[in-house]
């Protein structure tokens, strides 16, 4: 366990960033925030008709915590931040176990319960105004004037994430079945990565309709998606065109308008490059011509840290909201 120390030896502070991919945990000091050691785990927190596994959570959490903990010489945990996918619609177990389980072991109670969205967008701007759109196999803006938050989208694969990588992946999949049947708007390219990816393209919805993982199986055709556009697929093209300009739209929905404003894109989503980048671009400057478009300082996780920094402090400016930023002190 963590150990409780007193005297002139700092605080240490705990950020947290769960998603689809797996698990990952800083450690840091207090005050100038510095990260001394970051574990990761391949291990998805399960998700279930309760919601986020709140047990699950707290069991890789807290032996990974005081293993670190005691590799940094010791210290006292003084604030903790947790980002969770799904936090806003599914993290009632969250924020019903991990308060107390955290005060328990580690005497913890400024604690911060954060969606996904939140810490990206702490770890792109900071704990300063402005929007974060960010984008990976989903794809949800986020925007605050410190006051509170604004969000568009992130609504999963089948009803939003619109210019998601698995919104990408599933435009891409729909133009090469529309190459196989010979209708209009197909493209020969993704009809052909489509078989060399998952076989005939006949068998494609029984190999895709029962997986329990469609959405990253969706975005895993985005590159696909983006290499043909790059090699001049006009239907690839106008796919990546249309996803920048839903992404753009996002970002519109949580600014003020006609104000200035930073936009930050953040998440794998925009590796694409190019095909992407250059449409969502064009789209910013029309929707948001007083936006402007800055490079995110860091990740969720980063921004899971300095969020549990701010709260160590005191200085915590990012608006709290009960389902986006649950706050315990």
């Amino acid at each position: 366990m963590a150990a409780a120390v007193t005297g002139a030896e700092p605080g240490l502070v705990v950020g947290v960033d769960s998603g689809g991919s797996g698990l990952r945990i800083a450690l840091a000091r207090a005050g100038d925030v510095r990260v001394l050691e970051t574990v990761s785990s391949r291990e998805p927190v399960r998700t279930a008709a309760g919601g986020i596994d709140a047990g699950q959570l707290i069991g890789q959490v807290l032996p990974a915590v005081d293993a670190m903990a005691g590799r940094a010489g010791g210290g006292r945990i003084v604030a903790v931040c947790v980002g969770a996918a799904g936090m806003a619609t599914l993290g009632d177990r969250l924020r019903a176990e991990l308060p107390g389980a955290l005060e328990r072991t580690w005497g913890v109670r400024r604690l911060a319960l954060a969606a996904d969205a939140v810490t990206a967008y702490a770890g792109a701007l900071g704990q300063r105004p402005g929007a974060v759109v960010a984008g990976g196999t989903g794809l949800i803006a986020i925007g605050t004037d410190l006051s509170g938050w604004r969000r568009a989208d992130g609504w999963g694969h089948l009803l939003g994430d619109c210019g998601s990588g698995a919104w990408i992946g599933r435009a891409g999949l729909e133009a090469a079945m529309r190459a196989y049947d010979g209708r209009r708007g197909g493209s020969a390219a993704l009809l052909a990565r489509t078989e060399e990816l998952f076989g005939p393209a006949a068998g494609l919805p029984g190999a895709l309709y029962p997986r329990t993982d469609r959405p990253a199986v969706l975005a895993s055709f985005a590159p696909e998606v983006a290499a043909c556009a790059a090699a001049g697929d006009p239907v690839a093209r106008e796919i990546l065109r249309r996803a920048g300009g839903h992404a753009a739209e996002a970002a519109e929905a949580v600014c003020p308008s006609g104000t200035e404003v930073e936009v930050a894109l953040t998440g794998g989503l925009f590796k694409m490059g190019e095909p992407l980048l250059g449409p969502l671009r064009e789209e910013l400057a029309r929707l948001l011509p007083a936006a402007r478009e800055v490079a995110p300082a860091g990740d969720p996780l980063a921004g899971a840290v300095t969020i549990a920094g701010a709260l160590a402090e005191g200085a915590l400016r990012l608006p709290p909201d009960p389902l986006l930023l649950r706050v315990t002190r």
